[in-house]
């Protein structure tokens, strides 16, 4: 294990595409596996192997609470969620959530269930080794089946169906032993169970001796003073400025525009920061096409001519917020009268470093 595994780990997480939440449902399903120290890994040719089975369990504790939550963007349904609907609506009668993982750990699945439960796991299984498995990790070896591998199993014929037939019946995954480990030390932290804002979480419930939960204080903790309506005041502030000033021109392309968005330079869903120097007038193609890219920092040095010219429009009109802003966001303790080129050096510093050790995705424009 070595640091690039970390970032290609920070790698995954930020940069890799996710139009669902299978990804997800894998990661934490394998860390979870690791972190239950389950007997039935094996570590063997620098890899770790999993029965399929057990990551199926999981994923079942982990989707049966959310059949009725979004879990794909837009309008498509999970690959499983017929089935899982059925079998979460066969136990609302019988006892809920609680009694189907009875029946699955100890009792066994009813016997007029079974045909459904089939369905579902081989369902499960077909989405996770096709699915998550087959592109994670794509954003970093380019290629299917980087990180996940699977090989499939010879099935046992039973009549009971429980969490063992999972075991028995559904084959193994594996990942490399490099990985392995860093979920063994990260593992906790990257699923939020040692996570320093769940742990606070948890503290604060203790202290209020059980009168809140821990949902009720993370949704406390994660409230930003940065709202919807700040952003709007902030391009709406700039696009009365760029009005004065007569011709407005892309930021990245140097096209002159008559249509225009207000760019986030660094993405405001990973640094949320409206300061005026952060917000530039972009194509809106373009705008779209960055998303959540971070400009790379030869595309910083390809427009800096452009860049610096809104900012020094924008110290003109708003020069005590404009300076009070720079100055915190870039400048640090420099306070030299050519704070021009200090603020492009640690714009492109700050680009570099959330790309290179963060993990995210970059944009040359």
């Amino acid at each position: 294990m070595d640091q690039q595994t970390f970032k290609h780990i920070n790698q995954i997480l930020a940069r890799d595409s996710k139009s669902t939440t299978y990804k997800f449902a894998l990661l934490r399903g394998t860390i979870d596996l690791i972190e239950d120290n389950s007997p039935f890994i094996i570590v063997k040719n620098d890899r770790a192997h999993f029965p399929l089975g057990l990551l199926i369990e999981k994923w079942l504790l982990y989707y049966y609470p959310l059949v009725a939550v979004p879990q794909i963007n837009g309008q498509a349904q999970l690959a499983f969620a017929a089935q899982l609907q059925r079998l979460v609506s066969f136990y609302e009668l019988r006892g809920g959530f609680s009694a189907f993982y009875n029946d699955l750990k100890n009792k066994g699945i009813p016997t007029e269930l079974q045909p459904l439960f089939l369905a579902l796991v081989r369902k499960l299984a077909a989405t996770i080794t096709q699915m998550p498995m087959k592109y994670i990790g794509n954003s970093i070896y380019n290629n299917y089946y980087g990180i996940y591998q699977y090989e499939r199993g010879p099935s046992k014929r039973t009549t009971i169906l429980d969490a063992e037939y999972l075991i028995r019946n559904f084959g193994t995954f594996s990942i490399p032993l490099d990985y392995y480990e860093a979920f063994q030390v990260l593992g906790s932290f990257i699923t939020g169970q040692d996570a320093i804002l769940f742990k606070w979480a948890e503290f604060s419930v203790q202290a209020s001796r059980q009168t809140l939960s821990v949902t009720q204080v993370l949704n406390e903790v994660l409230k930003s003073p940065i709202t919807a309506r700040d952003i709007a005041e902030s391009k709406a502030l700039y696009k009365s400025i760029l009005q004065t000033d007569g011709k407005v021109r892309c930021v990245w392309s140097g096209d002159t525009l008559t249509r225009y968005d207000i760019d986030h330079i660094i993405p405001f869903t990973i640094w949320k920061n409206n300061d005026l120097w952060n917000l530039l007038p972009a194509r809106p193609d373009l705008n779209n096409q960055k998303r959540d890219k971070i400009p790379s920092p030869t595309l910083i040095d390809n427009r800096r001519e452009l860049i610096t010219h809104y900012w020094e429009l924008i110290f003109q009109h708003k020069k005590q917020r404009f300076q009070k802003e720079i100055q915190v966001a870039l400048l640090g303790y420099q306070t030299q009268s050519d704070w021009h080129e200090l603020a492009i050096t640690q714009l492109k510093q700050s680009c570099d470093y959330l790309i290179n050790s963060r993990g995210f995705e970059g944009w040359n424009g």
